[in-house]
């Protein structure tokens, strides 16, 4: 679904940035291009590497930093939007990623970060089950999500009451949730979240929050 449609981001220009577990920044160069001036932070050093080639190839530059989003070292109050595109909002510890995006975001700051939908999380199995219809993990108790034991994919995914709780928790009001489903488009990942399922429940979930003044009423 395409931004004009979510309006989750609004007027970048002129904004500082920074992409929480940017992978290749190809979300950090996007911006870029529509006048932001982003700083890309991930874990991974190939991945980094990548993302320096395509700036060469396609004539950016700004930051990208071998840093954990857990705990990136950067200056205070030093943003306007922090986002995570399936980047920390998936791969890191929500309890320690919120905290450092509500410290490194100015006040009035936005965070908005895109994950998987809840349910596709409830109704997967291993990873050859995926987005069934059925109940395959318990609602109570998650939190750290692991895939198979043979590969250790490891996932962090929360309950909305738990998101809500944590975001308010570090200073943040939540503005949006965004449920989103794929109508008649093909899903991005159809061997995991079918179309035929990505219709009738939202394989995504997009969240917008505002971080507040210190003293402001919650």
């Amino acid at each position: 679904m395409p931004e004009a449609e979510l309006r989750a981001l609004g007027d970048v220009s002129g904004l500082d940035v920074v992409e929480l577990g940017c992978g290749t920044a190809y979300f950090s160069a996007w911006l870029a291009r529509l006048g932001a001036r982003p700083t890309g932070v991930d874990v991974t050093p190939a991945q980094l590497e990548t993302a320096r080639r395509m700036q060469a190839e396609h004539g950016l530059d700004f930051p990208l930093l071998e840093r954990n989003a857990e705990d990136t070292g950067l200056p205070a109050a030093s943003f306007d939007l922090a986002l995570s595109e399936y980047g920390a909002s998936l791969w890191c510890d929500p309890y320690k990623w919120i905290p450092e995006a509500a410290r490194l975001l100015r006040p009035g700051g936005h965070l908005v970060f895109l994950t998987n939908g809840l349910l596709s999380v409830l109704t997967s199995g291993d990873a050859d089950e995926f987005t069934t219809t059925e109940l395959k993990r318990d609602q109570f108790g998650l939190h750290r999500v692991q895939w198979d034991e043979e590969d250790a994919g490891i996932e962090f995914h929360l309950p909305h009451g738990k998101w809500i709780d944590l975001l308010a928790a570090n200073g943040f009001v939540v503005d949006r949730l965004v449920e989103i489903y794929s109508g008649d488009r093909e899903p991005r990942h159809p061997s995991f979240i079918p179309q035929d399922w990505a219709k009738r429940w939202p394989a995504e979930e997009l969240w917008v929050a505002t971080a507040r003044a210190p003293g402001s009423p919650a």
